[in-house]
């Protein structure tokens, strides 16, 4: 017996590691669930949150006049538009810029309504989804609701082609936890085997590391 006791020690060890990682793993790379549907809406969310040179169209109801399409956030972060000078815009959401209006109109004429739609959006850093390491064009993209990892992988040309894509991660802030969390993306099935199952939802300010392969 005393010499399986060795045996019984290293295979007592190797299970202990073996638990240890798969912990670790479930802590830091952890699987998001997939997209289950194709998105219909290419504007950003409700929450979006307005940036320098995102476009704008500002409607007053019944108020054609004091309305206008195509306002573009200066890179001060203010707009302009009728009776409405040098308005804060960058770090709001349209609801919030919409309620900011219409009080300053309300001077003028009597219980405006105001809408503001983002038309063409750069979107603040913290808006922005972030692609980096091997891919054709790493770069930083607006945001849009609804928006998925293929979507993100279209935009800035698919895997290089020494990409490890199963290997991909994606870093994501959680705001419950208050620090970031990393989960273990599929980018190679998805792009090269079409597994829908890999495709999975993004957020603002999520950032995608794509590493390469190492032979």
């Amino acid at each position: 017996m005393r010499f399986f006791r060795p045996a019984r020690i290293l295979g007592c060890i190797a299970a202990a590691a073996m638990a240890l990682s798969g912990c670790t793993t479930t802590g830091s790379g952890g699987q998001l669930p997939p997209a289950s549907f194709v998105a219909m809406q290419e504007g950003p969310g409700e929450d979006y949150v307005i940036g320098p040179l995102d476009e704008l169209t500002v409607n007053v109801w019944r108020n054609p006049e004091l309305s206008a399409e195509k306002i573009q956030v200066r890179p001060d972060g203010r707009i302009t538009t009728p009776l409405v000078n040098d308005m804060p815009a960058v770090g709001k959401t349209p609801a919030m810029l919409s309620e900011d209006i219409r009080l300053q109109l309300s001077q003028y004429i009597e219980d405006p309504l105001v809408s503001v739609i983002v038309t063409n959006f750069a979107g603040t850093f913290s808006q922005q989804v972030r692609v980096i390491g091997a891919t054709e064009k790493p770069a930083s993209i607006p945001y849009r609701a609804n928006m998925t990892v293929l979507d993100a992988m279209i935009a800035v040309g698919g895997l290089s082609e020494f990409a490890a894509g199963n290997k991909a991660k994606l870093i994501r802030f959680d705001k419950q936890l208050g620090r970031q969390r990393e989960y273990a993306l599929r980018l190679g099935d998805l792009l090269k085997k079409g597994e829908s199952r890999a495709n999975v939802m993004l957020q603002p300010g999520d950032v995608i590391i794509i590493p390469e392969s190492m032979f």
